[in-house]
């Protein structure tokens, strides 16, 4: 989405120290998103959040609940009217939870831009610039190819970014074909996004 700086998997929303996937404790899965507000509201986000999903389905478990993690009772205030809208537009009960954030805990290595570990040549491109783990998954370039990649992303938009994503002139090539291969279609399914983090 234009505005949307990066994103992280991890974990949030609950009390225990220290979780991992395989020990999550009452936290669930969640995605943390740096963005320019001045490109893209909170309530624009919002809106995305509420599509990617069917927030009127509880969930079976904790790991995988619909929450909304606010930083502010501005954001809650928001999320909570937007909230109210979807569930009088739907006639029915929305079971997404607003939590007051107290904390993010960054997933591991291995479950961090997923579409991309699909699409090595790129991976490996990218690592050769972003050679930390950290600074690979806070790279916004990593972050827009991946989202290229699980079909994210006009054709457009990637014309007018591509010389800034670090790629080589193939793969920059490759992309563009695979981008306008699968124009209004998904390359693969993506997943729910069934949660949400954000940071500034």
């Amino acid at each position: 989405m234009h505005g949307v700086i990066r994103t992280r998997v991890g974990y949030a929303g609950g009390t225990k120290k220290n979780p991992t996937y395989h020990d999550l404790g009452d936290h669930s899965e969640t995605i943390q998103i740096d963005y320019d507000p001045s490109k893209i509201t909170y309530p624009e986000l919002l809106d995305a959040f509420w599509t990617g999903h069917d927030p009127t389905h509880r969930s079976w478990c904790r790991q995988y609940a619909s929450i909304i993690v606010v930083r502010n009772e501005e954001q809650r205030r928001m999320a909570e009217v937007s909230k109210a809208r979807l569930a009088m537009d739907r006639s029915s009960t929305v079971y997404t939870e607003i939590v007051p954030y107290n904390g993010f805990t960054l997933a591991e290595n291995y479950l961090q831009k997923h579409r991309l570990q699909l699409f090595t040549e790129f991976q490996d491109e990218l690592k050769r610039i972003y050679t930390s783990p950290v600074e690979f998954v806070a790279s916004t370039a990593v972050d827009r190819v991946n989202g290229y990649l699980g079909g994210e992303g006009s054709y457009e938009a990637l014309l007018k970014e591509k010389d800034s994503l670090g790629l080589s002139s193939v793969r920059k090539e490759e992309l563009l074909k695979l981008v306008q291969r699968h124009k209004g279609r998904q390359v693969c399914p993506v997943p729910d996004k069934r949660t949400i983090t954000n940071v500034h």
